[in-house]
């Protein structure tokens, strides 16, 4: 008969396997949402900095910061599909990138999502145009203190990068076989708030959102409550307030909207990472679509 097999043999393989299960990032609060997979949407070689530079076109945008101030110009790149099919339209996404990125090298801001899609597997997954704007430094794309738990008033008007980033968008379309049904919006951190701002402003121009460890103006939400959103934040997080993103959840389901919310136990400010590596991510955010007018 076998021999029981010691306690003390076992008991460190129990603590590790406890260990490695709470590590593993779920979504709690009981939201609809499913958490992120642990395996990557791809599995390419880290892109280098030449290649992205190659790979994104470099563009300027001339943006006027007042009735009568001089002109500015704005920095963006822009992927193209690997291969555009004649008489095809493809989707856009708009990356706003955090406060990290920001500057005047029209590089920087192509970290995390910029170079993810821009991989092999994801180009072939995924044929899309990605438009990524460089807020300027010192500059935010929303005018908010994103460390505060409190929402602040949005402003009547965009900031001046957000204008920039409006215009990136203009010019796209009329240069660009963009599909108009399929332009979605993504942000992490500043680019999270600026998502939630954007979005309000013109709800009428995405087919998704999905803002990433920001937060908004509660007041805004009737304007989006029909568009597809999915929100993810870290509970950890001590750069931007996880209460940011619940509190314009609840305002969104009590307004009658359905946004999927994945709230991250134990994950900080890098929410974006679990987000956009899963490709259930990338497939819902690609599977949106507006609606044909009139219905």
């Amino acid at each position: 008969m076998p021999r029981p097999t010691p306690m003390k043999s076992w008991c460190p393989l129990l603590a590790l396997g406890i260990l490695l299960a709470a590590a593993v990032p779920t979504s709690t609060r009981g939201d609809d949402a499913a958490p992120p997979q642990e395996k990557p949407a791809v599995a390419d070689a880290s892109l280098t900095t030449d290649q992205l530079d190659k790979l994104y076109e470099a563009r300027t945008v001339r943006v006027a910061p007042a009735k009568d101030a001089e002109p500015v110009d704005f920095a963006y790149r822009l992927l193209k599909p690997a291969a555009i099919a004649p008489g095809t339209r493809y989707p856009l996404v708009i990356f706003l990138h955090g406060a990290g990125e920001r500057g005047n090298d029209n590089l920087n801001q192509l970290k995390y999502f910029p170079t993810w899609i821009a991989e092999p597997s994801a180009r072939k997954a995924h044929p899309c145009f990605v438009l990524a704007p460089q807020c300027r430094d010192e500059q935010k794309w929303v005018d908010v203190d994103g460390s505060k738990i409190e929402s602040t008033p949005q402003s009547p008007t965009p900031t001046v990068d957000m204008l920039a980033v409006i215009a990136a968008l203009e010019d796209t379309l009329k240069r660009e076989p963009i599909d108009p049904t399929r332009i979605s919006l993504t942000g992490l951190s500043m680019g999270g708030y600026g998502s939630w701002d954007l979005a309000a402003r013109m709800p009428e121009r995405f087919a998704a959102v999905l803002p990433i460890c920001g937060g908004g103006d509660e007041a805004t939400v009737a304007k989006i409550k029909d568009l597809p959103i999915w929100c993810f934040h870290g509970d950890a997080d001590t750069a931007v307030r996880v209460e940011r993103s619940r509190s314009m959840i609840e305002a969104l389901r009590a307004t009658g909207g359905t946004p999927k919310y994945s709230e991250l136990a134990g994950v900080g400010h890098d929410s974006w990472t679990p987000a956009y590596r899963d490709p259930d991510v990338l497939a819902w955010l690609f599977a949106q679509k507006k609606p044909a007018k009139g219905k």
